[in-house]
Parts: C-alpha cells; sequence; structure tokens
C-alpha cells in the first residue's frame, strides 16, 4: 500500500498537470493534501477551506466587445441580468466581492458606445434638456 506521502505527491501531480502552479504553490498544496489524508487516516474530520477566486483577473474581465463573469467566466455584453439570474446577486454584492470600482462600467465599452452613439441620433439629450427646461418654465 502506498504511503501518505506517495499519495499526496501523486494527487499534487495530478493537480499540477493540468494547472500551472509555482514552486510555493505546489508545497503549499501537497503539505495541505498530507495532513488531509492524515486526519482522514486517523478518523478526524478535515475542514476544507472554500477561498472563491475569480475566475480571471479583473484587467481580462472587462474587454472591449465583451465584458466576463468573474465567477463562472462567461462573457457577454452586459453583466446585471446575468448576476441576477444565474448568482442571485445584485451588481453592489458583485462589486465588493472582487473590489471593482464604482467607476467601472459592467457593461463592454463597445456596448456602452453603441447604446450612446444610438441615444445621440435619436437626439434623446436634447430632448431631455427640453423636458427639464418645460418643468422649470412649470414651476416658476
Amino acid at each position: 500500500m502506498a504511503t501518505l506521502i506517495e499519495l499526496a505527491a501523486d494527487i499534487v501531480a495530478a493537480h499540477a498537470s493540468t494547472t500551472t502552479m509555482t514552486k510555493e504553490e505546489l508545497v503549499a498544496e501537497l503539505s495541505d493534501i498530507y495532513r488531509a489524508l492524515a486526519a482522514i487516516e486517523k478518523g478526524e474530520t478535515v475542514e476544507v477551506q472554500t477561498e472563491e477566486a475569480p475566475a480571471m483577473t479583473r484587467k481580462k474581465a472587462f474587454g472591449k466587445d465583451k465584458i466576463y463573469c468573474m465567477i463562472c467566466g462567461k462573457g457577454m455584453t452586459a453583466l446585471t441580468r446575468h448576476l441576477k439570474t444565474s448568482h442571485e446577486m445584485t451588481p453592489g454584492q458583485y462589486r465588493k466581492q472582487f473590489d471593482i470600482p464604482r467607476s467601472q462600467s459592467l457593461a463592454s465599452r463597445a456596448y456602452s458606445e453603441k447604446r450612446r452613439q444610438m441615444a445621440i441620433d435619436r437626439g434623446l439629450g436634447d430632448k431631455l434638456a427640453k423636458a427639464r427646461a418645460a418643468r422649470g418654465k412649470k414651476k416658476k
């Protein structure tokens, strides 16, 4: 029968074959796996640390044509509806979890620019200014 260290090394080797890891990460994972196997062998319960690591970096998540969900990695033009339906999360909770500033849009730049141009073409800014001016005259 294989020793615990051999089993731990096999598990870490299998994980490292699919994931790039630094030397420090390999050593840390090897020691964590060894401790878990030793606890299992003694009949103890194993505490599992679930650390929600983002599916990708913030820099990669916010692209020109697509914005990627940092939870599941799916790409789309806007995140708000996806967050609500798939992850039952508000944009505020998402921003807080991944430390995204309020100034960062949760829609792709190309999508935002397309919507902006559409509003300009329809004259929505002019109509809004006229409506505000009319409302201001009524109050006086």
